[in-house]
């Protein structure tokens, strides 16, 4: 793998693989969370109407310009990052970066687009609130961080999307879409010094600016702060709305280590992953699913922000079931604080950990999109081998000391949907 940062302030990561296929990211600092004066919702309103004109080509052309050599092309917003992303053949990978920068830097938001494309994100609004188990993970994520930036949902609301203009557009994309804010990566089967020269090449006029000093928020931190010296998690909460569902949908929580806390982060990652991750022996999993047969599924997840984080319990249940749901997933957390796992139990799940990453890393567009977020977080890519060293290197004692954060009775917080 090849990084750098070009002499107009815009990072990149290049590496070669073996695949007749090349996966091309921009990915961009600036989310939900930077949007500040602007209408809520607008960092995602600006990724769909990015793709609806540029001084040089008109939605039309978009739309069709790497469908027809068979690739794809494609964008996504989260509270922190806008990323645009194409897949296509190695030999067209020139085409789709050229592509993902022209979209990013020379948009013009045509009045008439726009208002087509505020239709879609209405009704993408709308048709997300008939999605209960979606929207009490967003629920739950507002009342976490409520009176932060990162409590406003990525899509907005109608009214908040119905106030965003053409220019309100414009002056977004000038203000937070700078060099270096920007990551290109690329991951293809071409020599990485080729694809390095030929990339820097490919920079259009437009990202000639002067660099702009950009850090990320929570990127001053002391990364080797040890496990324990973190801002209080503040009031818990446990609330529950009647929804008149058929299912329950529940999420349980708290805020976790954010991107600059390491090695907290990582010891969040495997307890996530040992709790309710993507493997069938997940302890919630047996329990719940496969023991009781209480829930279809049940996972846990953990995202990473840069000045905190948040780990969920996610699920859904016969309301008959909730309470047994509740007291089953609060015996495995307390279990977790009250005694250490067994070294041989903590043998199994580093390696399983391991065996996720390792197999994960093969997804070429799994692989360019994480090294964009690297590269824009922290300026460089962990290499396999202290990827490998940093969990090896977790203690069922970090594991127990995690879980006690976390899930202490005034951390934890509560959401349900009847």
């Amino acid at each position: 793998m090849t990084t750098g940062t070009s002499p107009q302030g815009l990072s990149y990561a290049v590496r070669r693989s073996g695949r007749a296929v090349a996966f091309c990211a921009l990915t961009i600092g600036c989310g939900t969370r930077d949007e500040g004066k602007y209408p809520a919702g607008i960092a995602h309103f600006t990724e769909h109407t990015l793709f609806r004109g540029t001084k040089r080509k008109s939605a039309q052309v978009i739309s069709g310009y790497l469908d027809k050599l068979g690739g794809e092309l494609n964008a996504y917003t989260t509270k922190e990052e806008i990323v645009l992303h194409a897949t296509v053949l190695k030999e067209d990978w020139k085409k789709a970066v050229r592509l993902l920068l022209e979209l990013a830097t020379e948009a013009t938001f045509p009045e008439d687009e726009v208002e087509t494309e505020r239709g879609v994100v209405l009704d993408e609004i709308i048709s997300y609130k008939d999605n209960p188990a979606e929207d009490v993970y967003d629920r739950f994520e507002s009342l976490l961080f409520e009176g932060s930036p990162l409590s406003v949902p990525i899509l907005g609301t109608c009214a908040s999307v119905k106030r965003i203009t053409p220019e309100m557009l414009r002056r977004f994309v000038a203000e937070k879409f700078v060099p270096s804010r920007m990551v290109l990566s690329v991951v293809a089967d071409i020599p990485e010094a080729q694809l390095e020269k030929q990339l820097l090449r490919l920079l259009p006029p437009e990202a000639t600016r002067p660099p702009v000093a950009y850090s990320p928020p929570g990127a001053k931190k002391k990364a080797d702060a040890p496990v324990g010296e973190h801002p209080p998690v503040g009031r818990s909460f446990s609330t529950v709305i009647d929804k008149h569902n058929h299912e329950v949908n529940a999420v349980m929580g708290a805020k976790a280590p954010g991107l600059y806390e390491t090695p907290e982060r990582l010891v969040c990652a495997m307890l996530s992953n040992i709790l309710g991750g993507p493997a069938s022996n997940s302890l919630l999993n047996k329990e719940l699913r496969e023991k009781r047969g209480w829930v279809y599924g049940i996972e846990c997840s953990y995202t990473q922000y840069a000045d905190t984080g948040i780990i969920a319990i996610s699920f859904g249940c016969d309301k008959a079931n909730l309470e047994d749901c509740k007291k089953a997933i609060g015996r495995i957390l307390n279990r977790l604080q009250e005694k250490p796992l067994s070294e041989a139990q903590m043998r199994a799940f580093r390696r399983q950990l391991l065996g996720q990453i390792a197999i994960s890393s093969e997804a070429g567009e799994a692989q360019c999109l994480s090294m964009g977020k690297s590269m824009l977080a922290w300026g460089s890519i962990m290499t396999p081998e202290q990827t490998r060293a940093a969990i090896e290197a977790i203690s069922a004692k970090d594991l127990q000391k995690m879980a006690r954060r976390l899930f202490a009775p005034d951390a934890l917080s509560t959401l349900i949907y009847l």
